[in-house]
């Protein structure tokens, strides 16, 4: 549950542990601005307005769908892979050998619209050129990367 109080946002969600004292029924979340959690009302505060640092902060969301090539490439050992999605959909990227046999899913999820980022860092495979695909509504693009061992 969300509740907005002047600056701040309440977050209910679902209580603590009282082992851990870890807020339990909740995914996990960065925040650039102060939290506290109120242990007695099971409340995550978030202040929207930090007290020490006034910073803009400039979300533009794509226009588009997008699967940008990867960096760098050729890699060894790992390499990032940013794509963008304009709307809530429900995203998947799947990587292919050179003959187009299915070697992992690297992403199968719904995603708020927004620019992501994965590092990949395959550790059994050799080396050779691999195919990665993303897949988001009608949206479908393919990339090449080529991994040097």
């Amino acid at each position: 549950m969300l509740t907005c109080i002047d600056d701040n946002i309440l977050i209910n969600p679902g209580g603590t542990n009282q082992e851990t004292n870890k807020i339990v029924g909740f995914g996990s979340m960065l925040l650039d601005t102060p939290l506290q959690f109120d242990h007695q009302a099971g409340e995550l505060i978030i202040n929207l307005k930090p007290t020490s640092i006034e910073e803009e902060i400039i979300a533009e969301l794509p226009d588009e769908y997008s699967l940008l090539n990867n960096y760098p490439n050729p890699f060894n050992p790992s390499t990032k892979i940013r794509y963008s999605v304009p709307q809530l959909s429900i995203v998947q990227i799947k990587l292919f050998d050179i003959l187009g046999n299915e070697i992992e899913t690297l992403v199968n999820e719904e995603k708020l619209a927004g620019t992501y980022e994965l590092t990949w860092n395959p550790v059994n495979l050799p080396s050779g050129v691999y195919i990665y695909r993303l897949r988001a509504g009608d949206f479908i693009q393919t990339k090449k990367m080529v991994l040097m061992k």
